[in-house]
């Protein structure tokens, strides 16, 4: 009589299980993995978010520059621009959002929105002209009295405005285009991002998602009956009517 094999239950259950749980997670895993290609050090995406809700104006670090401006504000405003040339943050700082302190701006010498921004609200403070940091969802900017509007900086596309001289703060519902918003977060974010970069970021998702649709469709070992031939196990999932064959079936096999 020909010895009977078979794949043992408890592995097949292992491997079903583990599919299982592995297709729960999935978003978490796909969530996990963009921010650790974007973020090796999370802790820079947490400084971020804290130095928007609270931007670190530091007027003694540029109070040198703050000397060598003028007193009108719109023209301290021009020379900030071009003291700090724009460059997005994955130019300077290799994250697709950061938010820098003054003297990580004056230590590159460019920077985005945010970091011209700082450094204008710290000249600011160094000449005792009073301002405001507003922040929209694609740009921030310093706002003071007689700014000219324009359509990025203006007082319906901010939604979070704060004081840093009163500690004053206002919460509002931007009017700004969604497409707008897409199309400027995607230029920020895609085009200037090394290529090593996409190319880590794009084969573990494509990795991930392969993953998720081969896995759990995976058949079972084949096992041998009693007279050696090869009988293939249904897929998991199937119902016991078509894992158990009825008595008849047995007989004719």
């Amino acid at each position: 009589m020909a010895e009977r094999s078979s794949t043992p239950k408890d592995g097949v259950a292992d491997r079903s299980g583990a599919a299982r749980i592995f297709c729960a997670l999935f978003p978490v895993l796909v969530v996990l993995w963009v921010l650790v290609v974007l973020y090796p050090n999370p802790l820079m995406l947490t400084a971020s978010l804290q130095r928007l809700a609270n931007p670190r104006v530091d007027p003694v670090a540029v109070q040198t520059l703050a000397d060598s401006m003028p007193s009108d504000p719109a023209a301290i405003e021009e020379a900030v621009l071009d003291t700090v040339p724009y460059s997005y943050d994955w130019e300077v700082y290799a994250m697709p959002w950061y938010f820098p302190t003054v003297h990580e701006v004056l230590e590159n010498g460019r920077g985005d929105c945010k970091a011209r921004a700082v450094v204008l609200a710290s000249v600011f403070e160094a000449k005792g002209i009073s301002y405001r940091i507003n922040s929209s969802p694609m740009h921030v900017w310093v706002d003071y009295d007689g700014k000219a509007e324009d359509e990025l900086e203006n007082s319906e596309a901010g939604f979070y405005e704060v004081d840093p001289q009163t500690g004053a703060r206002s919460l509002q519902i931007p009017k700004v285009s969604v497409t707008e918003v897409i199309s400027t977060g995607w230029q920020g974010f895609w085009p200037p991002m090394p290529m090593e970069r996409k190319v880590l970021l794009v084969s573990g998702l494509v990795i991930l998602v392969a993953a998720r649709v081969i896995w759990p469709r995976r058949r079972r070992p084949a096992k041998c009956d009693l007279s050696g031939r090869a009988v293939c196990q249904p897929l998991v999932g199937q119902t016991d009517e078509h894992q158990h064959p009825s008595q008849e079936e047995s007989r004719l096999a």
